[in-house]
């Protein structure tokens, strides 16, 4: 067998340089009037070379054995060889047996020299914006590589590396269909093609998009950039650019003012200190505050919704937060395609190349349930991290380099060429709106001032600010650039200014007649007809949660059966339906049948239910099964809750990615969207939730009190001391309790609407239900509250498949409602006055606790009440419980360790409601650093010994409180 061998060649050195650099080049050509696009793989072993010279010498030998297009390729070569025309050479890789043809032919020559020209054009469009001019300030490279590819860098310099001689820059090269800056020219000469593409690819734009293995999206791009004339403007064009810069030289608040458009006056009004804030809870600085307003659309006029989302000083911790609000909208328009609906979210550079919520929102773009259709995302790339240098902030030449993960294109621009920046801008839109995918717009410009107005930056950049001080500012150099032009005169410019002077003036005359502060005016998800028009609720009472038993009957039937003809389940599922239906046949539920019925009677009612989080559509502890595979079929699925009803809301039930911080985020901003939706995100253990911290402190906990938005999230958090070690026992209850806002030392007036009123005035509520038919009753309720709260749930383990923890029908029909405390119902409850101890718990250990004291034979003297919502604390059925006992000890029960857990925040609530005239005794594990133990006979002990003082009736005698 003939093997091949490589000689030195100029094509052979070339390919070794330009793997060298990182690049494995695919050639592809084809003349305007030949067949398909000719493509041929490089290898390091010059593959590209010898696979070219392979079809030139079969060719040579039987025109008839190669494709159509090499055969018109090589023969259009070979006639304009004979003219002395430059054309394309193949490169010097033969054969030993063809030794006879080694020697260059001219033909040989032409399309080496084609692919030299092919080469440089490619090397310009994976590599020209690292010698684009995109630093405003001219000081810095916008990558931190400082790399300055060696092909690029002068004339010389390119025709060196791909061997070429001056004397070729003024012949004429045909232009492969790679490129478009032939415009309707099919040959350039190499000196212009070397011209258009440094126009193209290092002037202010810098294009960062060959990464993306989508030849259809790359033309798309090369087309848009490199055909001549793309960024001309026309006057009118240019005016109205140079009027928006006047109006947006204001600094941090632009986008309020001039994107939004916020009343200018409502803006200056946050800046008054003397203003009286109308609206209860703590409001937030005006930079973090949201806005929703109708405007008309100047170009198509028609009606444009702009919703600006509140956010917090956290950066980036908004981004799966619009995304969610987005994906809502989208869905309630039936927006399947993005059309109606897009996001578009703004970054800072140190910020998108350093939080890791911007990597996981990326991973949501694609993802089914979770996708908006695309996003355009803005950097506004100051090139400094408050006062940090990016050499000391990121790793990745760019700082958005992140986006590559999802084939995002990215777009740099110098912020101050505007009409560079309007027309990549344009171009961004128009991709979004082609492809539906992501895209990054790469703004490189500077802060003009320091990390805010107070700020002095020169104590850490020193050089960077004297350029800036020295730094003519954008809004003059484009003025004094039309003026130049005579697209304006100076007397116009000055009167652009002053106008919109005039504009500003008058309305922060208008904003000092101003009382009182509205923070409502910033709400930027409100709920038209939800609320009354003051924003308060419609009533104050809830109705009862229970629902007609011919309905809890139906969503059994159809919980315990497969909707869809031919479709084979597993075997294990089959016996788990079969169980559903033997319960429904009994009229008892358990904890997963009772959310099935939950979830099926909203449905019912019109209101839509999304369930998101790892493995939910299973259930981590494979309980739930809402989403049915077919054994047989691949990716043939069914969810049974999309069938119960003809004219039902739909449910959607979602696995997300192993996320919680994005994907918390992500379900929070589609609660926010509207409140009539039950919209639930369960971590696979509670335990994880912490991960998601930053959603749960700035946005769930202080939504309503900083941006007086409601929101009705159902957080589920799987939480029990099992012994199944620190990371999957606990969803760390003391966290949440510690950050609700009820006072533990008023003692409350039981009005009539004291629940309902309880629950509008806290923050969130928490609770851990030990029945299914409460969970059950607690998720409607949800719902029928005439306003919305974060709700947090602990959800079960054990109890799960727990005998005792079912509910029966009785307990969930109409006229049946939740109980935020279930007492008593034992011996010891038809006889109080005989009771020597009251045990207050809630969650699982209730069940370790009946067992323990049925064991011992003390049902007649201890009493077990269930405290089911946690907070708000229910003062009024606890002061009941306590006063229906009043000769015995009463004591707190719990699985957690005493300084975790919710003793801390349960004891002094039951001092104030019992004046502190008897001690609430603690019963539960020591203090630890660590939630659990993943011993499980420590496990066992350490149960065995709480549940001993539990039921020791003389424990407490001697101790004082």
């Amino acid at each position: 067998m003939n093997q091949l061998r490589l000689l030195p060649s100029r094509l052979g050195a070339q390919a070794a340089r330009l793997l060298a650099a990182h690049e494995v080049p695919v050639f592809g050509w084809r003349s305007r009037s030949s067949g398909p696009l000719a493509t041929f793989p490089s290898s390091k072993g010059g593959g590209s070379s010898s696979y070219m010279e392979e079809m030139y010498f079969a060719w040579l030998e039987n025109p008839r054995s190669v494709h159509k297009s090499w055969d018109n390729f090589f023969r259009k070569a070979s006639e304009e060889a004979s003219s002395g025309s430059a054309q394309p050479r193949p490169p010097s890789v033969v054969r030993e047996s063809r030794s006879a043809v080694s020697s260059r032919t001219k033909t040989s020559k032409l399309v080496e020299d084609h692919l030299a020209v092919q080469s440089l054009i490619r090397a310009y469009q994976i590599r020209g914006h690292h010698v684009a001019q995109l630093d405003p300030l001219g000081i810095l490279d916008a990558d931190l590589d400082s790399f300055v590819p060696s092909d690029l860098i002068t004339t010389i310099d390119k025709l060196a590396f791909y061997d070429l001689q001056e004397a070729d820059l003024d012949k004429e090269f045909q232009l492969p269909m790679t490129t478009f800056i032939g415009g309707s020219e099919n040959t350039l000469s190499l000196r212009e093609i070397i011209r258009r593409l440094e126009n193209t690819y290092c002037q202010h734009i810098g294009l960062e998009f060959m990464f993306i293995n989508d030849v259809e999206q790359c033309q798309w791009i090369r087309q848009k950039f490199e055909t001549p004339g793309v960024m001309q403007f026309s006057s009118e064009e240019k005016r109205t650019l140079l009027a928006r810069l006047v109006r947006s030289m204001r600094g941090r608040l632009n986008v309020l003012a001039n994107v939004i458009r916020k009343d200018l006056e409502q803006i200056f009004c946050q800046f008054d200190p003397k203003l009286e804030a109308a609206d209860e809870g703590s409001g937030d600085v005006k930079y973090h505050l949201g806005m929703y307003h109708e405007r008309i659309n100047r170009v198509t006029n028609r009606n444009i919704t702009l919703s600006l989302v509140a956010n917090p000083s956290h950066l980036e911790a908004v981004d799966p937060v619009v995304q969610g609000k987005t994906k809502a909208e989208q869905f309630y328009r039936g927006d399947v395609q993005g059309k109606k609906v897009m996001s578009i979210l703004v970054h800072g550079d140190a910020a998108f190349a350093g939080q890791g919520v911007v990597y996981e929102t990326f991973h949501l773009s694609d993802l089914p349930s979770y996708t908006t259709n695309g996003t355009v995302h803005v950097v506004v790339n100051n090139q400094i991290g408050f006062t940090t240098d990016p050499r000391m902030a990121r790793s990745s030449p760019y700082p958005t380099d992140v986006a590559r993960v999802v084939n995002a294109p990215i777009f740099h621009v110098n912020a101050d060429d505007p009409e560079a920046v309007i027309y990549v801008c344009s171009v961004a839109a128009e991709w979004r709106n082609t492809f539906n995918k992501d895209v990054v717009v790469d703004l490189v410009c500077y802060r003009r001032r320091g990390h805010n107005e107070m700020d002095e930056p020169m104590f850490t950049q020193p050089l960077m600010y004297k350029q800036i001080h020295r730094q003519v500012p954008v809004l003059k150099k484009y003025a004094d650039k039309l003026i130049a032009e005579g697209t304006v005169t100076l007397q116009e410019f000055e009167e652009e200014i002053a106008k919109y002077d005039r504009i500003c003036e008058e309305a922060y005359g208008r904003s000092k007649d101003k009382k009182i502060l509205h923070i409502k005016h910033w709400l930027d998800s409100p709920w038209p007809g939800f609320f009354n028009v003051d924003g308060e609720p419609k009533s104050m009472t809830c109705p009862a949660t229970g629902i007609p038993e011919d309905v809890l009957t139906h969503i059994g039937s159809v919980a315990s059966s497969v909707p869809l003809e031919d479709f084979k389940i597993h075997t294990g599922l089959s016996r788990i339906l079969r169980g559903r239906a033997d319960m429904t046949k009994n009229r008892t539920v358990d904890w997963a049948l009772a959310e099935y019925m939950a979830f099926g009677s909203l449905l019912k009612e019109g209101i839509h239910v999304r369930l998101s989080g790892q493995d939910v559509e299973r259930g981590t502890f494979s309980h739930r099964h809402h989403v049915l595979h077919d054994q047989e079929v691949d990716r043939r699925t069914c969810v049974p809750m999309n069938h119960l009803w003809p004219d039902q809301a739909p449910y959607t039930v979602c696995n997300s990615s192993l996320s919680e911080y994005g994907v918390l985020g992500f379900e929070l901003g589609y609660a926010m969207a509207s409140p009539n939706a039950l919209v639930l995100w369960e971590a696979q253990f509670g335990d994880f939730h912490n991960t998601a911290q930053c959603i749960i402190d700035q946005f769930i906990s202080t939504g309503q009190a900083k941006w007086v938005r409601h929101n009705g999230i159902v957080l589920l958090l799987p939480h029990g001391m099992e012994g199944m070690g620190p990371e999957h026992s606990s969803a760390r209850p003391e966290r949440f309790l510690q950050m609700s806002n009820d006072d533990s030392d008023a003692y409350p007036a039981f009005t009539k609407d004291f629940e309902v009123s309880q629950l509008y005035d806290c923050n969130w509520i928490v609770v851990n239900c030990s029945t299914p038919a409460n969970y059950f009753h607690v998720l409607r309720r949800q719902i029928l509250l005439p306003f919305r709260k974060p709700l947090i749930i602990f959800t079960p383990k054990s109890l799960l498949r727990h005998p005792e923890a079912k509910s029966s029908f009785d307990q969930m029909v109409s006229g049946t409602s939740f109980q935020r405390v279930i007492p008593e119902d034992g011996a010891a409850a038809r006889a109080p006055e005989q009771v020597q101890r009251l045990i207050f718990c809630t969650g699982k250990v209730y069940y370790d606790l009946v067992k323990e004291r049925s064991s011992q034979g003390l049902e007649e003297k201890v009493a077990i009440t269930r405290l089911e919502q946690i907070s708000p604390f229910p003062f009024d059925l606890i002061k009941q419980e306590a006063e229906k006992y009043p000769g015995a000890e009463l004591a707190w029960c719990q699985e957690e360790h005493k300084n975790m857990g919710y003793y801390d925040y349960i004891s002094p609530r039951f001092m104030t409601i019992l004046r502190r005239t008897r001690p609430i005794w603690y019963v539960g594990r020591d203090p630890a650093a660590a939630p659990a133990t993943g011993n499980r006979n420590t496990h066992l002990v350490s149960l065995k010994k709480f549940l001993d003082t539990a039921f020791n009736l003389q424990a407490f005698e001697g101790k004082t409180f």
